[in-house]
């Protein structure tokens, strides 16, 4: 049974079907490969790069490469597989299941993966001298290559949240180095075009990617107790709204507005909140439907001089935006209830992703006030956002992403179109903080957040605090392949270690327009902040978006929005401030 206090795990575990996409997606790579692509550059080139490696071999090499094939060979993957889970599960002080499962899971289901690709994948192997034994599969893609991917790549992520300082970095690296010298071994051995060791990356990748997020799970909560939450602010009772737990036996809590999106909230989760409010005293309720021309309803006429003492939002980031441009500085809260694609907020905010569990709790809460961006630009009229807003790559891939594969993928689809936009050119812009000098850049993306976990929990803007009266930055500019895989690399550490020592933000003094960068990733932090480009670029607002243009500026408005969350441990919580929320020196202490 799922504990009110967990994140739901069956929106996570859903994501497991796609593992038979994924097949299908690598087994039509290998039909690409082997068949209309096959004469085309670089595919065209790759037997001469295979006899030329032939040609060049010598002692060290054979005997080096020989021990990276057996390091990836199938009995050897199991054996270090068994090894490391029965390790997980003899630590100690507390045995990690969830961490064995993991592993165990990744290099299982990349097996399964591989083995019904070389089914529908019929590919020789190079006509050279082979230095092993070739086993009776495809040569596409490397098993070799997916294994170790699964295996090692798994050993980094976990290693990722166990190690800090120099020692996280040097075992993270040289694990995920591992595979990348398989895939050189295997071809330099003769077992393997070019492209089989690619698509065994990308498939040993993917499988990864897919069993962190369904089976690690990077925002559940443990499910005894309300512990404290990290970095969210303290809570306090609002005047009229939710606190205490009470239900009907409470009176009447006075008139609820419900705003629902029609589609993301459907006709049974629409019956459960109206038994949940019900439950909580609020038997007034006035429901309002959003549309693409009133994106919150009539939610400004609906508050505008009633006696309304709760407003509840049914939908996604864009519909939760929608309805804080309107509530922002009136005072009334605002319940969140999770039913969009990708519910950042909701996420942030550490809601239980199922949609009326996320209610109950807001509801047995108290009420917290939470900062909110402004942004305006060339014509984009003044509007306030609650999560980030962006330009340039992030935005083309949120305008891009197919509303078919959303309703099928949930946030997944905005992998697919993110891949479509990997090559866009860089754009030139000038950033400018709080009014001070400006800067100028070049870049693929720029996001500004007031909060900075994305899916899966990849903390895209660390530093983001939803009370810190501070708006974060973060301008994204790889360069090559190499540069985007530093820069997940990168993200990726963080998602299970959190910041990592001397990391973005952690170096600087603090202080208005403070930048810190690493690698590709160029972070800043400021009240207010300016950007011009030198052509249009396409822009977002909390996945929504935007006309594309030159201009994006952004200012926070701290603590002008109520949010109704569940009520934090009150053991060792510190003092609020005057804005009901605790001080940003104590949030980073939290964290």
């Amino acid at each position: 049974m799922t504990n009110a206090h967990d994140a739901d795990p069956r929106p996570g575990r859903l994501l497991l079907l796609l593992l038979p996409l994924q097949a299908a997606c690598v087994a039509g790579l290998g039909v690409l490969v082997t068949g209309p692509l096959a004469g085309l550059w670089p595919l065209s080139s790759e037997d001469a790069v295979d006899r030329a490696l032939a040609a060049r071999r010598s002692t060290a090499p054979d005997v080096l490469s020989a021990a990276l094939s057996l390091l990836a060979g199938t009995q050897s993957v199991i054996v270090l597989t068994v090894l490391a889970c029965a390790a997980l599960l003899l630590l100690p002080r507390a045995p990690r299941w969830r961490d064995a499962v993991f592993l165990a899971g990744s290099v299982a289901a990349q097996s399964a993966v591989f083995v019904l690709v070389t089914l529908m994948v019929e590919r020789p192997r190079p006509g050279v001298p082979h230095l092993d034994a070739a086993p009776p599969t495809s040569s596409f893609p490397s098993g070799h290559v997916g294994a170790s991917v699964a295996l090692f790549g798994g050993l980094a992520v976990l290693a990722a949240g166990r190690l800090r300082g120099a020692r996280r970095a040097v075992v993270v690296g040289v694990l995920l180095l591992l595979p990348v010298a398989v895939a050189g071994s295997r071809v330099y051995r003769g077992m393997h075009h070019p492209s089989d060791v690619v698509a065994g990356l990308l498939n040993g990748a993917c499988t990864l990617l897919v069993m962190a997020y369904a089976l690690r799970r990077p925002g559940a909560r443990p499910a005894a107790g309300r512990a404290e939450r990290p970095g969210l602010p303290a809570a306090r009772p609002a005047a009229g709204g939710p606190g205490g737990g009470g239900g009907a036996a409470d009176g009447a809590r006075g008139r609820v507005v419900v705003v629902c999106h029609p589609h993301g909230c459907d006709a049974g989760t629409a019956d459960r909140v109206r038994a949940v409010l019900r439950r909580h005293g609020y038997a007034d309720q006035v429901w309002e439907q959003t549309s693409a021309e009133a994106p919150c309803g009539a939610l400004a006429e609906r508050t505008t001089g009633a006696r309304t003492s709760l407003v509840v939002v049914c939908g996604g980031d864009g519909t939760v935006r929608a309805c804080a441009d309107v509530m922002a500085g009136t005072g009334i809260p605002l319940a969140i209830v999770p039913c969009g694609t990708g519910n950042l907020l909701a996420r942030n905010l550490r809601l239980p992703s199922d949609p009326v569990a996320a209610l109950e709790e807001a509801l047995s809460g108290e009420a917290v006030g939470l900062d909110v961006g402004r942004v305006s630009g060339d014509g984009l009229a003044p509007t306030r956002f609650v999560v980030m807003a962006g330009a340039g790559f992030d935005a083309a891939m949120v305008r891009d992403a197919s509303a078919r594969l959303k309703e099928r993928l949930g946030w997944a689809a905005y992998v697919v179109s993110a891949l479509r936009h990997v090559r866009d050119p860089r754009m030139r812009l000038s950033i400018q903080l709080d009014g001070g000098p400006v800067l100028e850049r070049r870049a693929r993306m720029v996001v500004i957040g007031n909060v900075g976990t994305l899916q899966g929990g990849l903390p895209l803007l660390p530093d983001a605090r939803p009370d810190s009266g501070r708006l974060e930055v973060v301008l994204l500019d790889p360069r090559g392949v190499g540069g985007w895989l530093a820069a997940a690399g990168h993200l990726a550490a963080r998602t299970t270690g959190g910041p990592a020592d001397g990391g973005p933000g952690r170096t600087s003094s603090g202080g208005p327009g403070r930048r810190a960068a690493h690698g590709a990733l160029e972070y800043f932090s400021a009240a207010r902040i300016d950007l011009r480009f030198t052509r249009a670029q396409a822009r977002e607002i909390d996945g929504d978006a935007c006309p594309a243009g030159v201009r994006v500026s952004a200012e926070v408005e701290p603590g002008a929005l109520l949010v109704s969350l569940p009520a934090p441990a009150r053991t060792g919580t510190p003092a609020p401030d005057a804005n009901g929320a605790q001080g940003t020196a104590a949030l980073r202490a939290g964290h």
